[in-house]
């Protein structure tokens, strides 16, 4: 059921995951071409938003604290493993793995060396900052508009 608190949430965690994956673009390998890396984060933004954190706005001002955090944790989860499987898929067209196990397994130590480029302190500051700003305003969403 569509409400203001979700369209909130996945408005806020769009704009995080835009800004997100637009230092890490900047922060990164000189010439590198990310293809549809931010659109992607993006998408995940606001199906993060609509799905985890709409559902759970009108609790009170620590629940939205605690739900923007939420949000924006399960967002940078998402993200690293969905590009994680992406560049697994990559590396499997060229025949680097043996099997389906050491695969699915790529999948988290490529995840893993995606997160050490989210170790940036404007990074953690902008998704601390970011988890803050949405979790209240989508509380405020879901007092002003329920």
């Amino acid at each position: 059921m569509p409400t203001a608190a979700r369209l909130v949430a996945s408005t806020c965690l769009l704009v995080v995951a835009f800004l997100v994956s637009s230092m890490i673009m900047a922060n990164g390998e000189e010439g590198k071409s990310y293809g549809y890396f931010p659109f992607v984060n993006m998408a995940l933004g606001v199906a993060c938003g609509w799905v985890i954190m709409g559902k759970r706005a009108g609790r009170g001002w620590t629940a939205g604290l605690n739900n923007g955090l939420t949000g924006v944790a399960a967002l940078v989860f998402w993200g690293l493993f969905v590009q994680g499987t992406y560049e697994m898929v990559q590396q499997a067209m060229r025949n680097r793995y043996g099997g389906p196990f050491e695969a699915v397994i790529a999948i988290f130590e490529l995840g893993v060396g995606f997160a050490s480029q989210l170790a940036a302190s404007e990074i953690i500051l902008t998704l601390i900052v970011g988890a803050i700003v949405t979790g209240l305003l989508t509380e405020i969403a879901a007092r002003r508009w329920n």
